[in-house]
């Protein structure tokens, strides 16, 4: 088993004992190289926040993406590190319990210069103030166009609403609707579902779709009553924003009653264990959009992350987390390298790095990534990608990268601010 790269502490009792909370202040002074640092930077480590869902609905997805982070920070650290530092993580699990990570941010705040993952939109909203005073810069895992307002937060890839308008626009490319139909949208109640459903308003006001929500919980996990109706009321396509559990239930229930329509689903609506859930046989009808390729993309970067995985014997099954995560974590090493080269590795230094980024190599992992206008997605590039049990990860992709011009023409709620 590959040694662990992060320092975990796994609860808030344990944390306790590992650090206390340093007022938000992030003092500065000359470290090695001439460079100015401050919180979670020494003259021999920068350390790095993950906070994350190891336990909860997307700890799935969630273990993929940190795998792919840790895989990123043993490649850099064993090519010098950077800034003549080596990375470090500190990584805490949260379950998807807002409460919990309130709790536990201010354990972390102390030690680390930034997150490079912080999952879910709850957990977003519970500490967004806190991260915006602390001058935190902070990638989530989570990908609302909402987030946007907070100058503090990198959102690698596309945002749900951006998802929602290009897959739309696919399905309508491919045939699957037109113009007029009635099409559903199922979607959990929160800044999630709310933000996957912006882009299908949107959209369905494009194109004079008459667009049915339906509105649950993250915990209401059969939808066979909620795809009954839908039925009945004539959709020509389901739409998804939700867990992949309740992605399986939709699946299943479209396929038992004959219904037979495509199912459109936001990057988290997937997990490769669906192949082995009572849903495996009603996968068929599902898309899935994101801006990060499937584990199996025949990229040759994709290809390498995927060896690395392998090679470091992760016990979790592979998923599009894992390339995802490794992404990331090279866009944080152009925004470390940028802050480095303008010598100022504190968080304000971070922050001004991150603004003047206006390019991110990943090797394609994630589309092209521009982060320099304010309250805009970093890309509007989209793959579309379906379940596939043959591949390794469980999803091929079905379309490559593009952008729709529906996509291009939509403002984002904090778009020019």
């Amino acid at each position: 088993m590959r040694r662990l790269i992060a320092l975990t502490c796994a609860s808030a009792l344990v944390l306790a004992a590992c650090g206390t909370k340093g007022g938000g202040s992030d003092e500065s002074g000359e470290g090695a190289g001439g460079v100015t640092t401050g919180v979670g930077v020494t003259d021999s480590e920068i350390t790095l926040g993950v906070m994350t869902d190891q336990t909860g609905p997307f700890k799935n997805l969630s273990t993929g993406i940190t795998h792919g982070n840790e895989l990123w920070v043993e490649d850099v650290n064993a090519a010098g590190g950077v800034c003549d530092r080596q990375v470090k993580l500190e990584i805490v699990d949260h379950g998807y319990k807002a409460d919990t990570a309130k709790t536990l941010y201010p354990q972390m705040e102390p030690k680390v210069l930034g997150f490079v993952q912080l999952v879910g939109s709850p957990i977003m909203a519970a500490l967004g103030g806190d991260l915006e005073a602390d001058e935190m810069t902070t990638t989530p895992a989570s990908w609302s166009s909402e987030l946007l307002g907070n100058p503090y937060v990198m959102i690698v890839g596309t945002t749900y609403d951006v998802e929602m308008i290009d897959g739309l626009s696919y399905l309508q490319e491919e045939g699957m609707i037109s113009d007029g139909d009635t099409v559903g949208h199922i979607y959990i109640d929160g800044e999630y579902g709310a933000n996957g459903l912006r882009g299908a308003r949107y959209y369905a006001e494009q194109h004079d779709l008459k667009l049915r929500e339906v509105k649950i919980t993250s915990s209401d996990n059969d939808l066979t009553n909620i795809v009954t109706g839908l039925k009945g009321q004539g959709v020509k396509a389901i739409l998804l924003t939700t867990t992949p559990t309740q992605t399986g239930s939709a699946a299943a229930a479209n396929k038992a009653l004959g219904l037979n329509v495509p199912i459109l689903g936001n990057n988290p609506t997937f997990d490769p264990l669906l192949h082995d859930s009572p849903a495996a046989g009603a996968l068929d009808q599902l898309y899935v959009v994101a801006s990060s390729v499937p584990f199996s993309a025949d990229i040759p970067k994709a290809q390498e992350v995927a060896q690395k995985y392998k090679d470091a014997n992760f016990t979790a099954p592979p998923n599009a987390g894992v390339p995802y995560g490794y992404a990331v974590a090279e866009v944080w090493g152009t925004v470390l390298e940028k802050a480095c080269e303008n010598g100022d590795l504190t968080r304000a230094g971070v922050h001004q790095a991150l603004e003047e980024t206006t390019s991110a190599e990943t090797g394609d992992l994630v589309a092209a990534l521009d982060f320099s206008q304010p309250g805009a997605p970093a890309t509007r590039e989209v793959y579309v990608a379906q379940p596939d049990a043959s591949v390794e990860g469980g999803m091929k992709y079905v379309k490559q990268l593009f952008e729709a011009e529906d996509a291009k023409n939509y403002k984002a709620p904090h778009e020019g601010q």
